[in-house]
């Protein structure tokens, strides 16, 4: 099973989606895109994985043009909808899923309320990212089984 996560710069919200799903099954072949990638993973975003134990610090953003000649099962939108445009991915896929969060990387404010965004948009990651492999992977890896 390959999922590509896709939003712009590939330094939040879909590095810890990735991270999650993984975390969930390690027969999973998950990727992680973005159509304008940053330089770096955030750094918040690598702080508060490591607080649940996933470490997103030797990972680095990519650009979904990495992936186009690759086929997966499910590419899933992670971006915000109205405030950001979200990316297309024009490769070979079976699922095309939309799953979005606001994007922490664009909060003001002070250190302690930019780290609490952080925290809250991951644990919605978490949320949506355990509902989706409940609902639509595990029925397809127990069939196999």
């Amino acid at each position: 099973m390959k999922i590509l996560i896709l939003c712009t710069g590939n330094s939040c919200r879909s590095q810890m989606a990735e991270g999650f799903l993984k975390s969930y099954d390690s027969n999973l072949e998950v990727y992680s895109a973005g159509t304008n990638p940053s330089s770096q993973v955030h750094p918040k975003a690598i702080q508060v994985m490591q607080e649940v134990n996933i470490d997103l610090s030797k990972n680095r953003p990519k650009s979904v043009e990495e992936f186009l000649g690759v086929a997966f099962d499910f590419v899933i939108t992670v971006c915000a909808g109205a405030n950001e445009s979200c990316p297309v991915f024009t490769g070979k896929v079976q699922n095309r899923l939309h799953i979005g969060f606001e994007d922490p990387a664009e909060v003001v404010g002070t250190e302690a309320f930019i780290l609490s965004e952080f925290r809250r948009i991951r644990d919605e990651i978490i949320r949506d990212f355990t509902n989706f492999y409940n609902q639509s992977i595990r029925p397809l890896s127990d069939a196999k089984k």
